[in-house]
């Protein structure tokens, strides 16, 4: 079900690579190392000595270290110390300290203090103070001067508790940010090998797709393939059927598949190596044939998407190419997507590009940069037909063009 879809441009960055299983594996301290040195590098250039850091993207892109992962995006109980010039201190979730042990990234493991309500036993305050003591002791131990920390998403108890240690603090943000939004060269062969794994899962999600199978069954394929090829999770259920695909972002669901109907997948995969692959595609379920109304929305989706990859290119102006996008259609526009497109990386990434509002100053600021990888996104729907269609595509963008990193092909019966 795979073609290749038109590739304008020059790439000669060198990205182009695709390495062997044995290379990705043997290769994979050099990724790390190379994303430690680059958070290092974003420290410097933003004046923070020092990072704690709770997010597990986070974490992983820093490190490599990872542990309950889904777990760990809602329950502080796993942190990361870094010094800009000094080591690395990962403070694991008790009884889990042997996972890190061997990465190259980490000089020091030692066991976490919970900081939730829940992981407290209902104390957060004590355990926040006894955090705070732990977090300070150790930054004067290895540096007395450090005085500023940069944090991303603890509690506010445990912030609180880090000020009255005397730390100032500042959104790791700052660092991470600008760190992630340009991929190395060392990260693209394992987002090409995430794509490729993730294709094939929607490959086997698309032969699954027929008349009388529920949303949910069809949707499992897809996590299957995922999760037997080493991917990670996927973090939305957007897979939807006939009248669940207007409007936009209904999840998954019990509902039963019926012949003719229109079928949407958003894949929003944390694949292999835990890089994000996402792309949408719409299919047609069972062996009716199109409506015109289908095809006619396909078709528009279809220009969007092509319309916008074959202006995206480096050096452009996130307003510029807000500006020169895509017009949608006032019929459609109540209910077109939020963004133009996206920057991706172990997650959704900057930039985030919104639509070119000529009554309001354009939020974004910056400009395409070699080394991004960007995801252009198109749904089209219609609230007559109670029907639309999503599509989506993900771009590296090299020195000097742009690649598609998601050659799944469109569905011929939709359009051509």
């Amino acid at each position: 079900m795979h073609s290749t879809l038109p590739v304008h441009g020059a790439p000669v960055t060198g990205w182009h690579e695709v390495w062997s299983a044995d290379t990705l594996d043997v290769r994979r301290d050099g990724l790390y190392l190379a994303r430690l040195t680059q958070v290092r590098s974003c420290m410097r250039k933003a004046g923070v000595p020092a990072l704690l850091i709770v997010d597990p993207n986070n974490i992983f892109y820093a490190t490599g270290a990872r542990n309950m992962m889904v777990f760990c995006l809602r329950a502080p109980t796993r942190y990361l110390l870094v010094l800009e010039s000094g080591p690395t201190v990962l403070y694991e979730y008790g009884g889990a300290e042997h996972l890190a042990i061997g990465l190259p990234t980490i000089d020091h493991i030692k066991p976490s203090i919970a900081v939730s309500y829940l992981s407290s036993a209902g104390l957060p305050g004590d355990a926040c103070e006894r955090f705070a003591r732990e977090i300070t002791g150790t930054l004067r131990d290895l540096d007395p001067a450090i005085d500023t920390l940069g944090v991303d998403r603890f509690p506010f108890a445990a912030t609180d508790a880090l000020r009255r240690q005397g730390l100032h603090l500042r959104d790791a943000d700052e660092v991470f940010v600008p760190a992630r939004a340009v991929k190395l060269p060392i990260e693209i062969p394992y987002v090409r090998e995430s794509m490729r794994r993730v294709l094939e899962g929607v490959d086997r999600l698309e032969g699954a797709i027929e008349p009388g199978r529920t949303e949910a069954q069809v949707w499992a394929e897809f996590w299957f393939d995922l999760m037997q090829k080493d991917g990670q999770y996927v973090t939305t259920r957007l897979f939807q059927s006939g009248p669940h695909t207007f409007p936009y972002f209904q999840e998954c669901g019990p509902r039963v598949m019926q012949r003719g109907d229109l079928v949407c997948l958003d894949t929003d995969a944390i694949g292999y190596e835990g890089y994000a692959s996402d792309l949408s595609r719409s299919f047609l379920c069972g062996d009716a044939p199109p409506s015109p109304v289908q095809r006619q929305l396909y078709q528009v989706a279809r220009d969007q998407i092509e319309t916008n990859a074959a202006l995206l290119r480096p050096g452009m102006a996130f307003r510029e190419f807000a500006e020169r996008a895509w017009a949608c259609p006032e019929t459609y526009r109540p209910c077109r997507y939020g963004l133009i497109g996206h920057g991706i990386g172990l997650a959704g990434e900057f930039p985030n590009i919104p639509h070119h509002d000529p009554a309001l100053p354009y939020p974004e600021i910056g400009q395409i940069e070699p080394g991004m990888v960007i995801c252009l996104e198109s749904y089209i729907g219609s609230p007559e037909a109670g029907q639309g269609i999503k599509l989506e595509n993900q771009y590296l963008v090299h020195d000097n063009g742009v690649e598609c990193l998601s050659p799944y092909a469109w569905d011929r019966r939709l359009g051509n």
